[in-house]
């Protein structure tokens, strides 16, 4: 006696009505029909939810330079208004270690490198900076103006009045991820004093790959510029076409 035939799982009995039964399933093609549906949606819907992802990430890092920018204004109010610029030459404040009693983590007992809000979601965790580090050690994702109207570097402290226009003088941008950029692993890594803005060639619209004088602001971080804490204590984005030596120089 022939064994009863096993169904696969494509199978599908059905009945004429007459109380016969037949086998019926998918065909290759139908099969193939249904995988290059699959597969048309799934390119359709990837760029939206990646530019979902990194507009998410951009957000993310505007409300880092906010809490950046609330903790400048409780240091200004300890101390007599002034806030932390660059460290060109190895003098000055180093902002990131300055500002932590004010972020609640207390200088003397906390590694700045616990602070999660120095570092942009959407910088590159791939690929080698200078000196061959890793992207991925990154600590410090953001850039500070230490640029003075007159276009000298800046390193001690200024006093808010000195800034004519607050809400239009950037203050911490995004820190450009390339070969040419260090990476800061520490408070005591050795390319601290690359960390300000200063310069043209600083831009994002310079082309240069100088150590010293090459861009250091992200030219295409978020939406095809980077994002900025002001003075007045606003973040807001910055496309690289539009970012101008104004709105670090406050003239």
């Amino acid at each position: 006696m022939d064994k009863p035939r096993a169904f696969t799982p494509l199978e599908i009995k059905i009945s004429n009505g007459s109380g016969k039964r037949f086998l019926t399933g998918f065909t290759l093609i139908e099969l193939l029909v249904v995988i290059a549906i699959i597969a048309i949606l799934m390119a359709i819907l990837m760029p939206a939810l990646h530019r979902a992802k990194e507009q998410g990430k951009a957000v993310s890092c505007l409300n880092n330079l906010k809490q950046v920018g609330l903790a400048a204004i409780l240091y200004a109010e300890n101390y007599d208004s002034y806030v932390p610029r660059g460290l060109s030459g190895g003098q000055g404040v180093l902002w990131f270690t300055a500002l932590l009693p004010f972020l609640g983590h207390e200088r003397d007992i906390t590694d700045y490198r616990n602070v999660k809000i120095y570092r942009c979601p959407s910088f590159p965790r791939s690929g080698f900076g200078l000196y061959n580090i890793p992207n991925s050690k990154q600590t410090v994702c953001y850039v500070i103006n230490g640029w003075s109207p007159s276009g000298a570097s800046i390193t001690k402290p200024t006093k808010l009045s000195a800034f004519r226009r607050p809400a239009a003088t950037i203050y911490l941008a995004d820190n450009e991820a390339g070969t040419w950029r260090p990476i800061i692993e520490d408070e005591n890594s050795r390319e601290l004093v690359r960390l300000d803005i200063f310069s043209a060639g600083h831009l994002p619209g310079s082309d240069s790959h100088d150590i010293t004088n090459g861009r250091r602001i992200a030219r295409d971080r978020h939406r095809g510029g980077c994002n900025c804490l002001f003075l007045d204590w606003h973040s807001a984005p910055i496309r690289s076409e539009e970012m101008t030596e104004e709105m670090w120089r406050g003239k």
